[in-house]
């Protein structure tokens, strides 16, 4: 499994290198209230950082939170097990 982590991170390292070296064109992002100017392959690479990080935000309020809630409420109404039975 460390492997694999390691491997994956490796060949997202390389893309990412790859990407900014074969788009070096200067370019300008305007925010409206702020202007950047990096390299094209910066900007998609942090176009791609930030979509993934939304992603993730969005998917742990709309799936994770609840069923962690749900989790709660099932075992906070679950009876006691006790060693009485035996």
């Amino acid at each position: 499994m460390r492997l694999i982590r390691l491997l994956a991170a490796i060949a997202c390292l390389v893309a990412g290198i790859a990407v900014g070296a074969l788009n070096p064109q200067p370019v300008a992002l305007d925010l409206g209230f702020v202007s950047l100017r990096a390299g094209l392959g910066v900007i998609v690479l942090a176009a791609l950082l930030g979509g993934v990080i939304l992603g993730g935000l969005i998917l742990t309020a709309s799936v994770v939170l609840p069923l962690k809630q749900r989790l709660r409420r099932t075992t906070a109404n679950a009876p006691a097990k006790t060693d009485e039975g035996r």
